[in-house]
């Protein structure tokens, strides 16, 4: 029989592959969302004064007048840094790599550029790892880059300058980025096909979560040095635990490894407590061929254009408003570990709210994601009409927080929805490249959206502003895709030429395979 056949006997989802959930979609997502967002405390800035008696001595940050803020800025223009550290003195409620190598003034743009090194590293391992797990199994390559990521992980807290601190981000967004996509491959690949939705969903629930971890974890450690190392202790508890998972039967199978495939599946099958289940893996006599989609097809053909474009970009607006939003917790008001512990929650109903709703006749993909996102950039939007530093009446409810909040529930929710859209809008050929495609465009808007709060010092709702227009304008170019609620799947380009020119006949017979919301999605933001 071959591999699909043998899954419902040794079981889809037993206590096994439970236990393999709770493994790679709840513990690993709570210590991935940990370092995703790390630059979050680790690179917020304390309150600090300086004692320089011909501007002002004793001026704090935060609380000097306009002129004063001029006056140090065009100090620490000229200062070197000998003086920096000499008149400029942090407060003691918590440090950062901000009050450990004085990036203020001109050098503030190190912090966003730590966190830009990130994500340009999980640009990086997203598109390496996916190739090496497949020549080298899964479970070798994640385990490979797991140990290597906690390495560099527990590097950064003892990193003697910034130089290599933020070239050990980079490695540790290459290592993070890259195996944390192979391990929602390799739990794919060990639960029945029906289940695929429920661990994807389950990772973005506890993605969530861990942002709300990190939070308490850095309430009560306020050293950055020893919060960058003790984040790794959950890590290291998943890495010692995944040893002893087996590799993927499905790619086993792929590579022709009957034996080895049969192995891991009689592995699962006794940990399911069915012991008596016999089967003997063969490969399929022969193997339908199908034309194969390359990356330039979807620019070659005029409706794969419009799509990829569109979803292209939406893509990018949803990452750069999602890590923007969470990066941005410190410029609030307000205690920052509350602020980011809301920021992490808020996320958790997102999923439920947008599933329900993509799969209403009434509401469908199309319009739920163009909602959300017009939504998001609505509440962004507002922001800019807010009075300044004013929370009383309407104000102490309706003001920069609760609205970023808001966005941020809104463009969680519509992250959530492309993952499923995109795939629905590209035909089985080149689904794989077009998902990896608009995936790229959303490491792009990653490793911009650290600079998008450091705006607020030309105009302080600028960044909501940028949040806002490209939400609007994403949500808008949204409405010019195809509804695809209880579409056929389409299998070749020709099949969506073909439907284009019928989509307005009706739609196609019964027995055509449909696709469901529910039987994919995707935990890797």
């Amino acid at each position: 029989m071959e591999v699909e056949e043998a899954f419902p006997l040794v079981g889809q989802m037993g206590p096994y592959q439970v236990y393999l959930c709770v493994l790679l979609a709840v513990l690993l997502q709570l210590y991935v969302a940990t370092e995703a967002i790390l630059i979050a405390l680790v690179g917020a800035t304390p309150p600090y004064h300086w004692d320089l008696q011909e501007l002002s001595a004793n001026q704090s940050h935060g609380n000097q007048s306009v002129s004063e803020q001029r006056a140090f800025g065009e100090w620490l223009l000229t200062a070197n840094g000998s003086e920096v550290h000499k008149h400029v003195h942090f407060g003691s409620s918590f440090t950062s790599i901000v009050s450990e190598w004085f990036l203020i003034g001109s050098t503030s743009y190190k912090v966003s550029a730590a966190s830009s090194f990130y994500f340009s590293g999980v640009f990086v391992g997203a598109i390496s790892f996916g190739q090496l797990s497949d020549r080298f199994g899964r479970k070798k390559v994640y385990l490979a880059g797991f140990a290597l990521d906690i390495l560099f992980a527990i590097a950064n807290g003892f990193s003697p300058s910034y130089e290599f601190f933020a070239i050990s981000r980079f490695l540790v967004g290459m290592m993070n980025g890259g195996m944390s996509l192979v391990a929602f491959v390799l739990l794919n690949e060990c639960v029945g096909t029906a289940y695929w939705a429920l661990a994807g969903s389950i990772g973005g629930l506890f993605f969530a979560v861990g942002i709300a971890q990190y939070a308490l974890l850095g309430y009560f450690i306020r050293s950055w040095r020893t919060l960058a190392v003790v984040v790794n202790l959950e890590g290291t508890v998943v890495f010692l635990l995944s040893l002893f998972i087996p590799e993927s039967p499905r790619w086993l199978y792929s590579q022709g490894r009957l034996n080895e495939a049969e192995d891991a599946l009689y592995l699962i099958a006794k940990r399911n407590r069915k012991q008596k289940c016999t089967f003997s893996l063969k490969l399929p006599a022969e193997r339908s061929s199908r034309e194969a989609g390359s990356f330039l097809d979807l620019f070659r053909y005029k409706i794969l254009l419009g799509r990829t474009l569109i979803m292209m970009f939406t893509w990018f607006v949803c990452s750069l408003v999602y890590y923007g939003l969470t990066l941005n917790v410190g410029d609030l008001g307000g205690s920052i570990y509350a602020n980011l512990a809301l920021s992490g929650l808020i996320e958790i109903p997102a999923y439920p709210i947008c599933i329900y709703l993509i799969n209403q006749k009434w509401f469908g993909r199309k319009r739920t994601l163009s909602t959300f996102l017009f939504l998001g950039g609505l509440a962004c939007l507002i922001v800019m009409f807010l009075p300044k530093k004013k929370d009383t009446g309407v104000f102490a409810v309706v003001n920069s927080r609760s609205l970023s909040l808001l966005g941020k529930l809104t463009i969680s929710a519509a992250f959530n929805i492309v993952y499923i859209y995109t795939s629905e809008l590209y035909p089985t050929v080149i689904r794989n490249v077009g998902m990896g495609a608009c995936s790229m465009f959303s490491r792009v808007g990653g490793i911009i959206a650290p600079f998008v709060p450091s705006l607020k010092s030309v105009q302080w709702s600028l960044p909501y502003i940028v949040f806002g227009a490209t939400g609007l304008l994403s949500g808008l170019l949204s409405l010019l895709l195809p509804e695809t609620l209880n579409s056929p799947l389409l299998e070749t380009i020709s099949d969506l030429q073909s439907g284009d020119k019928d989509s307005s006949t009706g739609s196609g017979s019964e027995d055509e395979e449909f696709y469901d919301a529910d039987e994919e999605t995707h935990m890797i933001k």
